[in-house]
């Protein structure tokens, strides 16, 4: 997934969920979901210059989302996962190991712990049950923090760091949910998140010559997921005025 594609999506998310916020407040919808996700986490820094399927370790997640129209949701997810990179592995377009990857010969393992708040936008109402079709894909933007606990070695005097990262992020993706009944649902997500930092592999902590300075860290998140949905019944105006008229 490309620098150039994560920003076009970006900005597909953000131009229709700009002019729903704006919409008349009838269209505000009375359902939300809490779910939980399994799948994998990878890390693209100074020890994976690139995203590769080989660095992938597993992730669980935990979420909550409210529906506030029919095509815009908030989400609050918590993410912990594994992290992997290795200069070992980063091979140029010969199949050999690139010049300073060799030199450096650094490996990194460690955890992430990741808190998002993001904006969905959904392109159909999956919800809908006079639909035949309870399918949606979508976007998604937001902001997050994140503590990675991570170590990193490796074969120059002194290349040795073991250390925590708190740090923010921006997440950005696209995914697809599926109502399976009233009740439950199927999801499918892959997305970027950004982070402000380069520290996550300590590689420029501990020395600049071996860093690349002019790119920050990534790591993304790809899962399936099941959530349930609640449903809030709106007790009508009249009603509420008297309630009387409930007897």
């Amino acid at each position: 997934m490309t620098k150039q594609l994560l920003f076009k999506t970006l900005l597909v998310g953000l131009a229709p969920a700009g002019s729903v916020f704006f919409a008349a407040s009838a269209a505000a919808q009375n359902t939300s979901e809490i779910g939980l996700g399994l799948g994998g986490l990878n890390f693209k820094g100074d020890l994976a210059p690139e995203y590769r399927l080989l660095n992938n370790r597993p992730a669980v997640s935990a979420f909550y989302r409210k529906d506030i129209s029919a095509p815009v949701t908030l989400r609050g997810t918590v993410t912990y996962g594994l992290l992997r990179a290795n200069d070992a592995d980063v091979k140029g377009e010969n199949g050999n190991q690139l010049p300073l990857a060799a030199l450096r010969q650094a490996s990194m393992k460690g955890s992430m712990l990741d808190l998002a708040g993001t904006l969905e936008y959904n392109f159909f109402d999956y919800h809908n049950r006079r639909d035949k079709l309870h399918f949606t894909p979508y976007v998604f933007v937001g902001a997050a923090g994140f503590m990675a606990f991570t170590r990193t070695t490796g074969a120059q005097a002194g290349f040795e760091q073991s250390e925590n990262t708190l740090g923010i992020a921006i997440p950005v993706g696209i995914g697809a949910k599926l109502a399976l009944s009233r009740h439950w649902n199927l999801g499918l997500e892959t997305g970027a998140r950004k982070a402000i930092t380069d520290l996550i592999d300590h590689v420029k902590e501990q020395s600049p010559a071996f860093a690349n300075r002019y790119d920050q860290d990534w790591y993304y998140y790809t899962g399936i997921s099941v959530s349930y949905t609640f449903y809030k019944i709106n007790c009508p105006d009249p009603y509420k005025a008297d309630p009387k008229l409930l007897r």
